[in-house]
């Protein structure tokens, strides 16, 4: 019999279509806009191909997801599946590791915003901006999820209109008026002289980097109509999607201006608008990416997090339990899990370095990703022995596997201390804690 889930506490209003539009804004359709110098340089002007080999790279992840969110349809995403598929006790520790990731991206995604805004605005303190964008966000999530789906949809259409008048600019630039590459070229996806096994560990694990967030939509299991389907389909299509649109933004991109090196490595993309389309372009660009980051991207964020804590409080495996598990009478939210996340969000912000958020955010999603490929293997292979599947359940897990450790071991030796030091925490935590999953009740 498969595993049931428990009783709605939350609002079961979500179909695809929400689901799918919460997954792209989660992962942003113009996040490339961001880092686009930087991945040029590294990458010899072949940034459609890095993003290529990312979808390729996460596919098996995404595959995960899907396989655990059809058996597991509870709010927790890869806490729940980790601890229902596995172990409990591992299943508190995937919960801490995503901790890391979604708890910490609200406050890194306002300290990019608040910066960009700075040279706009110099007058205006950063930590203005940071309790702003917090609060709008914050009053947003409490209120409920169909106001959230709304606002989601309305953002979205808003960085597509966008993407779309670059992609007027450029085409324009290039094809009319002869500029940049003055036509159709295979080099932003082949330079036989630069592709090596080099390159391709780099490119894994840059591209790896750049799809985080798709995971988000499981977060939302507990408010989906149809779980056990719904959210692994639009997993799937969020990430394939996605992938198109970053890989055609870049492929434009670098028609536009093919001499990678003279780029900006922060600010290369809007370089380019600047150049396609004037200073009228380039303060589209960079004001819609503060509202994509600060607005959009948060607020997706700070929905997922508050979802994990609300989950993890309900089996009471955090200090505060009974407070993070409370769901608002009318709105039907997590609504302490959801201003608790807002104030750790303003207190990030404010105090923490911009590098070490970095540092945490990636390690921790990348731990988590492990710890779900393996639990596939376990509960589907080994529990319950469905050994004729054998690509589903165990070679297409073991990629993601091994496509995410490879790019785990890449981190550098202070994320491994910062990193360390939150699942040592966490570990503890979790022993202190093992008495009760022994005797594991999940919640009904």
């Amino acid at each position: 019999m498969r595993s049931g889930e428990p009783a709605a506490t939350l609002d079961r209003v979500l179909g695809l279509r929400q689901l799918l539009v919460y997954g792209m804004i989660m992962m942003v359709p113009i996040a490339p806009m961001a880092v686009y110098g930087f991945v040029a340089q590294e990458s010899h002007g072949m940034v459609p191909l890095v993003y290529g080999v990312g979808v390729v790279a996460m596919l098996f992840t995404a595959l995960s997801y899907k396989r655990l969110s059809a058996e597991f349809p509870v709010a927790g995403s890869v806490y729940t599946y980790v601890q229902r598929g596995w172990h409990p006790y591992l299943g508190f520790l995937a919960g801490w590791m995503i901790l890391a990731d979604y708890l910490l991206i609200p406050a890194l995604l306002y300290v990019f915003s608040a910066s960009w805004l700075q040279g706009l605005l110099p007058s205006v303190p950063n930590w203005e901006w940071v309790v702003a964008f917090t609060t709008f966000n914050t009053a947003v999530n409490v209120v409920g999820i169909k106001l959230q789906a709304r606002a989601h949809l309305v953002l979205l259409c808003v960085e597509l209109v966008t993407l779309a008048i670059f992609f007027a600019c450029v085409l324009d630039f290039v094809f009319i008026k002869g500029r940049g590459a003055g036509g159709w070229s295979i080099a932003p996806f082949f330079q036989p002289q630069h592709l090596n096994w080099h390159f391709i560990a780099t490119a894994t694990s840059i591209a790896t980097l750049s799809f985080l967030g798709f995971d988000g939509i499981s977060t939302l299991a507990e408010e989906v109509r149809n779980p056990r389907r719904t959210v692994g389909n639009a997993t799937m299509l969020a990430l394939l999607l996605l992938g198109l649109i970053f890989i055609a933004q870049t492929y434009v991109a670098a028609l536009a201006h093919p001499d990678y090196h003279s780029l900006d490595a922060k600010l290369g993309f809007f370089q380019i608008g600047r150049e396609a389309g004037g200073e009228g372009l380039y303060l589209l660009l960079l004001l819609v990416s503060v509202i994509s980051a600060a607005i959009a991207n948060a607020l997706a964020a700070q929905l997922a997090i508050a979802r994990i804590l609300f989950s993890m409080g309900r089996d009471k495996a955090l200090p505060c339990s009974e407070f993070l598990s409370r769901v608002h009478h009318r709105f039907k939210t997590p609504v302490n899990a959801t201003l608790l996340v807002a104030v750790l969000s303003i207190t990030v912000a404010v105090l923490m370095p911009e590098k070490v958020i970095i540092r945490l955010v990636n390690f921790g999603a990348l731990t988590a990703f492990m710890l779900l490929n393996v639990t596939v293997s376990v509960f589907f292979y080994l529990k319950q022995k469905r050994y004729r599947q054998i690509f589903s359940y165990l070679v297409f897990p073991a990629l993601g596997l091994t496509i995410v450790a490879f790019v785990w071991s890449g981190f550098d030796r202070t994320t491994f201390l910062f990193g360390g030091a939150w699942l040592l925490a966490g570990s503890a935590l979790g022993a202190f804690k093992y008495r009760n999953f022994k005797s594991f009740k999940f919640a009904p």
